[in-house]
């Protein structure tokens, strides 16, 4: 026999005879509470209102009160109360009269989800008690005038992160008085790094401030050679931005129960930040083609990326590895895990994670691009976000890699992280998770590798050094760049280095050894080579130099092949082919230019202004070949951004944003995007076209609400020119 629904009846999760209820993983949905829970029959004469009965709740959640004050949660733009999990709040309850201890008995009920158990922390009754005791539930009367009376309530510090619901429940001899259903009450707990307990507790105050509380950051980009950095608005108090974010746990269908745990946290959060297999946050593209969507480059901050995620339930395009990390950073502040965004110069992908990066040679010494599938990425942007490990052993808590970037599976999703860094430096990539991919990421090998004819592999050169050779982040408290690749690894060629590598070889790392192929360096003669700095638009130029080292005479045969490159070390196309012959004279330096023309890379340049050179060298006289590669950026133009009159909260400002186009072509389809956390939200105006040479300027007036040192971002997005910037500092005064 079939059982048959109404179409109109609401469809209800399967139970499928494993589990008494369904899955648990919506923030959002809610059960019915009973206001009047009978103990049995209620006699006749029964009236609620001859008992003590809640009139009112006021949750002191205005940013100048007490609660958000001393949770550091005064800057989210959100009208509810929002406290930090381990750390006590205010509430007061007006009653119809005053409260008598001795025969009066209420107490609180704290509830998640559409199935609250209390078993499971999702139904949190909490009653009135004596003194409270640190990190676990309780609650006590402060304070008693009249009808009304104040108590401090303590919070779990490994509570559930999220927003519950508030009923106070009232003892009567018939059954329990609830208060009614009421949104104003609802309260969000998050993670806080305030707290001792917790296990997201950092203990440095400044730091706090940075890795929590700044809501502005900036992305490092460019290459090793030639660092470059934009800010980035994270957003992270913006209107409706923490729904966003508890709205991608949901999404991610992480159970409610599992919420406490930072670790589960962001290790389904490095998934659902990418849309690869989940529909998740933002559709990558590397291809330089932005149809139907934003180019990454365009993009000032998160806030626009996840309010329109959380509006469409669509994934939003597009995005490449920093639009990832500072969205993902966005999340883990928003939530009060302390986090900070990471790029990784030279950073490998290495398709078969075995420590090494093969660059396949022709008979003549030039890239054989057919055969040679790893890349280097200019950089890499991931996100390092703060905490305990109790699931490893001790010592590897604190900074942990995780990365939203979809590059390789792991457990079946496209997700990365949470890797330990302390385990990461010293080898130990046993311990979960995906520590081998990262590991590799930061200390592969490149292998310049000739193929003979007879399908013999002869190593003609290995590079040690090039791979994550500048590990960077922010500086705390300031715009500036700090350097943490110590953190990462140690010194190249100390002892301690060889030590780590042979711990992670031990622990499964694949590295082949070079004795499995034959290899003989050259030691007597060097090459390297410098590229001049140089405005996207003009000619450069490169210079080789070799240095003979020996007492020998050499000839060089030199291949020079310049291409075009995405920002991830995939080539677009090869623009530039040059070969010549070198003449080396015994103890001495050689120095050799080539001149690249604009007319020769114009055409085919990618938005991040991009390129690849490789140099290799045959040696006629011992038949040894020298290869070295480098990756050179174009200097791009920047936006200039000035205001105009005072600077005062509550009165309009004007600002003015400029640009020349400083090509020998017209720029078409021209976006600006202006954006200033906690000041101006995002807008974009089109321009059709920018002649050359010609200056562009608009000027946008709008009202700033609060006082602070504020930063103003912009963007300029066209066919033919992306990656520009703009930004500036702004000190808005009280009025």
């Amino acid at each position: 026999m079939s059982e048959t629904t109404s179409p109109n009846e609401e469809h209800k999760p399967l139970l499928n005879g494993r589990r008494a209820i369904p899955p648990n993983y919506s923030n959002d949905e809610e059960n019915e509470v009973p206001e009047m829970e009978a103990f049995g029959l209620i006699p006749r004469g029964f009236n609620p209102r001859d008992y003590l009965r809640v009139v009112d709740i006021y949750m002191f959640k205005e940013p100048q009160e007490i609660n958000k004050q001393d949770h550091h949660t005064d800057k989210y733009y959100n009208p509810k109360l929002i406290v930090r999990r381990g750390q006590a709040f205010q509430i007061q309850i007006d009653f119809n009269r005053p409260y008598q201890p001795q025969s009066d008995k209420f107490w609180l009920e704290f509830l998640m989800g559409r199935y609250p158990q209390q078993n499971k922390g999702t139904y949190i009754p909490i009653p009135v008690g004596g003194a409270l005791k640190p990190g676990q539930w309780g609650a006590k009367v402060i304070h008693r005038e009249n009808n009304s009376i104040r108590l401090s309530i303590m919070s779990s510090a490994t509570c559930i992160i999220g927003k519950f619901r508030l009923y106070v429940a009232v003892l009567t001899p018939y059954g329990i008085l609830r208060t009614r259903r009421n949104s104003a009450t609802d309260t969000y707990i998050l993670f806080n790094p305030w707290c001792q307990l917790d296990a997201v507790y950092l203990d440095d105050e400044k730091e706090r401030e940075e890795y929590v509380l700044n809501d502005v950051g900036v992305v490092f980009h460019g290459n090793v050679e030639d660092v470059k950095s934009r800010s980035w608005s994270y957003g992270q108090f913006e209107e409706n931005v923490l729904d966003a974010c508890l709205f991608l746990m949901d999404k991610a269908e992480l159970e409610l129960s599992g919420r406490g745990n930072p670790i589960k946290i962001c290790r389904v959060a490095s998934a659902v930040i990418n849309s690869r297999d989940d529909d998740g946050v933002i559709a990558g593209s590397w291809n330089n083609s932005y149809d139907y969507g934003v180019a990454p480059s365009a993009w000032t901050g998160s806030v626009d990326i996840l309010l329109e995620y959380y509006s469409s339930k669509q994934p939003v395009r597009y995005g490449q590895c920093w639009v990832f990390a500072g969205v993902f950073n966005t999340f883990l502040r928003c939530l009060g895990i302390p986090a900070r965004l990471i790029t990784n110069y030279s950073s490998a992908h290495d398709n078969n994670a075995n420590l090494r990066m093969d660059f396949f040679l022709d008979d003549e010494g030039k890239v054989d691009t057919r055969l040679t599938k790893d890349s280097v990425w200019n950089y890499h942007c991931w996100n390092e976000a703060w905490m305990t490990r109790p699931d490893l052993p001790v010592g590897f808590g604190g900074w942990q890699v995780v990365d939203g970037t979809p590059q390789e599976t792991s457990d079946g999703m496209y997700r990365c992280g949470p890797a330990s860094v302390q385990a990461i430096k010293h080898g130990h990539v046993c311990f979960q998770f995906d520590a081998p991919f990262v590991y590799a990421e930061v200390n592969s090998d490149i292998f310049y590798t000739r193929m003979e004819k007879n399908g013999t592999q002869v190593v003609e050169n290995i590079d040690t050094a090039r791979i994550g050779q500048l590990i960077v982040t922010k500086e705390v408290g300031g715009d500036g760049m700090m350097d943490i690749t110590e953190e990462y690894k140690f010194r190249e060629g100390s002892d301690e280095e060889r030590l780590a590598l042979e711990t992670a070889v031990m622990y499964g790392v694949k590295k082949q050894s070079i004795q499995d192929t034959s290899y003989q360096p050259q030691t007597d003669v060097d090459m390297d080579f410098q590229a001049q700095k140089a405005v996207l638009g003009n000619d450069f130029k490169v210079t080789i130099t070799f240095r003979n080292k020996s007492r020998n005479s050499y000839t060089a045969t030199t291949y020079f092949s310049g291409n075009i490159v995405f920002y991830t070390g995939v080539p677009k196309s090869e623009f530039k082919k040059h070969s010549f012959s070198a003449k080396l004279e015994p103890s001495s330096s050689s120095s050799f230019d080539v001149v690249i023309k604009s007319s020769e890379y114009m055409r085919d340049l990618l938005e991040q202004a991009s390129f690849h050179f490789f140099v290799t060298a045959r040696i006629n006289e011992t038949g040894k070949i020298l290869a070295v590669q480098k990756a050179v950026m174009l200097e791009i133009p920047t936006l200039r951004i000035k205001t105009k009159g005072e600077l005062v909260a509550g009165k309009e400002i004007s600002v003015i944003v400029e640009f020349t186009n400083p090509l020998k072509q017209t720029l078409e389809n021209v976006t600006l995007r202006l954006e200033g956390p906690g000041m101006l939200r995002t807008i974009k105006k089109q321009f059709g076209r920018i002649p050359m040479n010609s200056t562009l300027t608009w000027e946008v007036k709008f009202t700033p609400m609060r006082a602070g040192l504020r930063k103003l971002i912009a963007s300029l997005n066209s066919d033919a020119l992306r990656h520009v910037y703009g930004e500036l500092n702004v000190q808005i005064q009280k009025p």
